[in-house]
């Protein structure tokens, strides 16, 4: 028995065999997340070779503190639903790689994968549910601060900040969900707003205006981030008048939206101008052989729930092709 320390999940090591890149897979996912785990299932259930590659297992799920619209859940943690995921594909033989990213991805009559390692596996068909990234801000002081007050994940490291001043930009679900968890915690909380309004779910927007301690800046948005190595203070923009003020802060969590974690299939299959992977409701993309599934697709909704049916679908769709191809 190994324990994972990044997933913070117990693996049965005599269920996982390392990726060969001698061996042909019926199926090869790309992607952890709901959506690759769920598929991984419905594959070695139909009794097809697998492998999963993640450079993350669970996803985003492991960056989700609650999760209350899982049905037959009424409250879950993240990574304790990762757990179960996980627990699900370990009934079986799956030949397993986490903590690898893929560098490309080759069609043809034997569809490539090449890892950043080097080494290049092999498959018959390629389930792409490599999901999506936190946006980044772009602006000075993000990257040299990145890491020492500059935070991307509110629910790995919000509990550094108790007791301390901090600011979380961004306006929509995963925004109000940080503030809301860090105004738990934190003396002072300042939500910043590009937009004239809160994007997220109103249920949100009602939690978070029962904590006394959170101011919200509409309208604004950052433009610098300052401190002697360690965030100290922000600069923050009125987009309507333009002026500028310098917000104190400990730390500035970014929660700005994902950008899908797409890029070793650009030029390989179609995708929309957000780089998201076309797949029609079969979950598959105008390659043959290869499929789609989950937040990295043009399917609507990027919830937990939607990413598994996709999986599911895009497993069973990936079978058929194999069995029309024999």
């Amino acid at each position: 028995m190994e324990f994972n320390i990044s997933a913070g999940l117990f693996v049965a090591e005599q269920n996982f065999l390392p990726v060969d890149p001698g061996t042909l897979y019926d199926v090869l996912i790309i992607g952890g997340g709901p959506a690759g785990m769920t598929a991984a299932v419905y594959t070695l259930r139909k009794g097809l070779s697998t492998a999963l590659v993640t450079g993350n297992v669970g996803g985003q799920m492991t960056e989700t503190a609650g999760i209350e619209n899982y049905l037959g859940y009424r409250y879950i943690n993240g990574n304790e639903l990762v757990d179960k995921f996980r627990e699900q594909v370990m009934q079986f033989g799956i030949a397993f790689e986490s903590g690898q990213k893929v560098k490309q991805l080759e069609p043809g009559p034997v569809h490539q994968v090449t890892l950043e390692d080097g080494r290049m596996l092999r498959a018959k068909t390629v389930i792409v549910a490599s999901g999506k990234q936190s946006k980044r801000l772009n602006i000075p002081g993000e990257k040299e601060l990145a890491g020492h007050g500059v935070a991307y994940c509110a629910i790995c490291d919000a509990p550094f900040y108790a007791g301390k001043t901090v600011i979380v930009v961004g306006g929509g679900n995963s925004g109000l969900g940080a503030a809301i968890d860090l105004a738990k915690i934190a003396t002072h909380v300042t939500l910043v707003q590009r937009r004239d309004r809160l994007t997220g779910d109103q249920i949100l927007i009602d939690k978070l205006a029962t904590y006394g301690n959170v101011r919200i800046l509409l309208e604004h948005e950052p433009r610098e981030i300052r401190g002697d190595g360690h965030v100290e203070r922000v600069l923050v923009v009125d987009r309507k008048t333009g002026e500028e003020q310098e917000l104190p802060a400990d730390g500035i969590f970014v929660e700005v939206g994902l950008l899908p974690n797409s890029q070793f299939a650009r030029g390989v299959v179609e995708m929309n101008e957000y780089n998201e992977i076309w797949v029609d409701c079969f979950c598959r993309t105008r390659v043959p052989g290869i499929f789609a599934a989950g937040d990295v697709t043009t399917v609507p909704y990027k919830q937990i729930i939607i990413a598994c049916g996709e999986g599911a679908k895009a497993a069973l769709t990936a079978a058929d092709y194999i069995q029309n191809q024999k």
